[in-house]
């Protein structure tokens, strides 16, 4: 068994990356208590949906799911980067709770501490699961929990603006259409593209379709495909097509440039599907598209389902039970459409579609999505995306080229 003794403490670096890695697509805020230690008949579940109060339909799921497997839930809720460290403390001490729901790229933080079990203890079956989002909760050739749902980025593009600059948004294929369409847009006055560049994992998490939609890969920052894609933004942003304010701005703030109607593009993502429709933009989606064509690979945010080891190995089977039940074929239906996250299989995906079309595009770009810890990168990811993010706002503030700022974030990750 995967089992953690006291014995064994995470230590202060792995406190650190952790607060790197905390995710940053969730949503809400406030925070709850600790969990006090559960008695035989009371599972504690952690999760990062302060926004969902008791009442709602994640823990009315949450408390069926109890019922089923016979036992009460006791619930709390966290920030994401609060329950990281949260997670971390409790393992510490010997009191982690029965299921822990985290962002997907603290996953392999979290299991190279022994704070997790891994999938072959747990019995957790993940076998219907789209191998490209299990990959996130994978380290070192074990996997660590299942992925309760998916989101990830896409270009939104607002109709009315692309119609005024004469784009066909059908032409939009690759890079070099993309930058001749924000090109037209600003010709005929309106702007180009917002996205957020800022010097955070949100920069990293924005600029990775780029990267990997130029063929680079992430344990080689300054390889010729990486520069052409930092190059890219830098180009957008040379040109005027893209405003000087990515470099500040968060996915929220890029939003809400987006939401003004004064541009064509945004880069975003699924989360904020209800505040398209309510600013009452005439839009549409569109993957983003890789350097000569198809869809980019864009950075899955979401959650996994992941048990903690227990020095009480026996809570396993019943913690199974809850984890399955979460993430059941209808379950997870109604949990994705509640988050606004697209379904992890391939059959729930499908029904998604089937009830909401608009979601056909997020669709198509979470099956090409990649977890920002996959290849195998585990606790690596933090550090070099740190060197990423430094790199792009080097780049596009003009204080070094865009090979210049890779090779220099290449050489600190080494």
């Amino acid at each position: 068994m995967n089992s953690f003794s006291r014995r064994h403490r995470p230590t202060a670096a792995v406190l650190i990356s952790l607060a790197v890695a905390a995710g940053v697509t969730a949503c809400g805020s406030g925070s709850g208590g600790g969990s006090e230690g559960a008695d035989s008949g009371t599972y504690t579940v952690w999760d990062p949906y302060p926004q969902f109060a008791k009442g709602s339909a994640w823990t009315k799921l949450l408390d069926k799911c109890g019922t089923t497997a016979g036992v009460k839930i006791k619930r709390t809720a966290f920030d994401t980067s609060d329950l990281t460290n949260k997670a971390l403390l409790a393992a510490q001490q010997g009191n982690s709770p029965d299921l822990l729901i985290v962002d997907n790229p603290v996953v392999s933080t979290l299991a190279e501490a022994g704070v997790l079990t891994t999938t072959d203890d747990n019995k957790l079956d993940t076998s219907k699961i789209d191998p490209n989002l299990l990959a996130a909760g994978q380290s070192g050739g074990k996997t660590y929990g299942t992925p309760i749902g998916a989101n990830t980025l896409a270009l939104y593009y607002n109709k009315k603006v692309l119609k005024q600059a004469g784009v066909d948004i059908a032409s939009v294929k690759d890079w070099p259409s993309l930058t001749a369409a924000l090109e037209k847009v600003k010709k005929a006055g309106k702007k180009g593209i917002t996205f957020s560049a800022i010097g955070t994992e949100e920069g990293s998490f924005q600029f990775l379709p780029w990267f990997w939609g130029a063929g680079a890969k992430l344990t080689q920052l300054d390889s010729a495909q990486g520069e052409s894609a930092l190059s890219l933004w830098k180009g957008w942003v040379k040109s005027g097509v893209a405003p000087n304010s990515v470099l500040n701005n968060t996915q929220t703030t890029s939003w809400q440039e987006f939401t003004t109607g004064e541009y064509a593009f945004a880069e975003n993502g699924t989360w904020q599907l209800a505040g398209a429709k309510k600013a009452g933009l005439d839009y549409g989606v569109l993957p983003i598209p890789g350097a000569s064509g198809g869809n980019a690979a864009a950075p899955t945010g979401g959650e996994f389902v992941t048990l903690p080891a227990q020095d009480d190995t026996g809570r396993y089977p019943t913690s199974q039970k809850l984890a399955t039940c979460l993430t059941s074929t209808q379950n997870l239906y109604d949990t994705d459409t509640t988050l606004s996250y697209v379904a992890p299989t391939t059959e729930v995906q499908d029904k998604q579609v089937a009830a909401d079309a608009e979601l056909k595009p997020w669709v198509a770009a979470v099956r090409t999505a990649k977890g920002r810890t996959s290849d195998d990168l585990g606790t690596k990811y933090p550090k070099i995306s740190e060197q990423m993010w430094k790199a792009v706002q080097s780049a596009l503030s003009g204080s070094k080229s865009p090979k210049d700022a890779l090779t220099d974030a290449q050489s600190a990750v080494k």
